[in-house]
């Protein structure tokens, strides 16, 4: 719908910030934002996305209350980015995008330096996926393998061979991966058992191999579990698909830095194997994503993201804010014609 400051005959500018914060213990020290919650943290530096947007937010208006900006920009604070397959879908479902014509949004990146962002045309992230297998069959005493499934060693080989397997049955330069996260089976030493579970992610580089994926998993679990005697149940969990930054948002974003901060503040990026949920929009609106570089300059140690140091200098706030103002200025004045 229409909120007050937006004009229904003019296509909205969106920048989107993900709120929600990981379920790990914040272990900074000596650090006054903190997280004050016991095992959760912004490890993923979601708290600098939510600051940078509202800081943007709260720049835009008061230059709107000054006649200075016609164009309607629209923030958006999306939840539950980090659980598949993404809170951008009920956000959608909700009409966030409703007359947008244009969404960004910046993500932290430990491996760039404070005062410069990451850019890239074209896929900046990858697909992710998730994965839970369940194997079952006969167990018994370890002294007779031979008369059980051997789940373990069924688990083990599961771990080793299928991850090769799938990456054996695409193009290689698609870039599809299997990672375990957790496996779990047995209690006793001498107790061979009758159930173990495997859980981790796929991530895929390429679209239209993330679209096979779920087949060439299965066939790969089937084909090992099969040659271990063992019953295996999949649970494959679609996620998202890759972010893929249109060509003119992407250049938007590099003129508003150089505008800004000058050529040296952007930096061309490499594709992330990292998945993100901001490619839901993508899939209905034109849009970038930067990598917004948190990294004090000097510091040799990466903290990075999903580990309970995670650290961002304070200087990449000012940065994003005047990279999405100086963005909302250029779409004005791309309006205007």
């Amino acid at each position: 719908g229409v909120t007050e400051g937006e004009r229904a005959d003019v296509p909205i500018l969106a920048l989107r910030a993900d709120i929600d914060a990981l379920p790990i213990p914040d272990t900074k020290t000596d650090c006054p934002y903190r997280s004050t919650v016991p095992d959760r943290a912004h490890a993923c530096g979601h708290d600098v996305h939510t600051t940078v947007v509202l800081g943007a937010g709260l720049v835009l208006a008061d230059l709107h209350a000054k006649g200075l900006l016609s164009r309607p920009v629209r923030l958006v604070f999306q939840p539950a980015e980090e659980v598949l397959p993404g809170g951008a879908l009920g956000a959608i479902a909700d009409g966030v995008l409703e007359g947008v014509g244009r969404i960004l949004a910046a993500h932290c990146d430990p491996r760039v330096d404070a005062g410069k962002v990451g850019l890239r045309h074209g896929p900046i992230t990858s697909a992710c996926d998730r994965l839970e297998i369940a194997l079952d069959g006969p167990g018994g005493h370890t002294a007779r393998p031979h008369l059980t499934t051997d789940l373990v060693t069924a688990a083990a080989r599961v771990a080793i061979d299928v991850p090769a397997l799938v990456a054996r049955r695409v193009d290689t330069r698609a870039g599809l991966a299997l990672t375990w996260g957790r496996i779990e089976s047995g209690h006793a030493p001498n107790v061979v058992p009758q159930h173990a579970e495997l859980s981790g992610t796929v991530r895929c580089l390429d679209l239209d191999a993330w679209r096979d994926a779920p087949d060439i998993v299965h066939e790969a679990i089937d084909e090992i579990a099969t040659l271990h005697r063992a019953k295996s149940e999949i649970n494959y969990m679609r996620g998202v698909p890759p972010v893929v930054n249109d060509r003119e948002s992407t250049e938007l974003l590099r003129r508003a830095m150089v505008a800004r901060r000058g050529m040296r503040s952007v930096e061309s990026t490499e594709q992330s194997l990292g998945g993100e949920d901001f490619s839901w929009y993508l899939e209905e609106v034109p849009g970038a994503m930067a990598r917004l570089g948190v990294r004090r300059p000097g510091e040799r140690t990466v903290r990075d993201l999903h580990q309970g140091d995670f650290d961002a200098d304070e200087y990449a706030i000012r940065v994003g804010v005047e990279m999405f103002t100086a963005a909302a200025f250029l779409e004005t004045a791309a309006a205007r014609g």
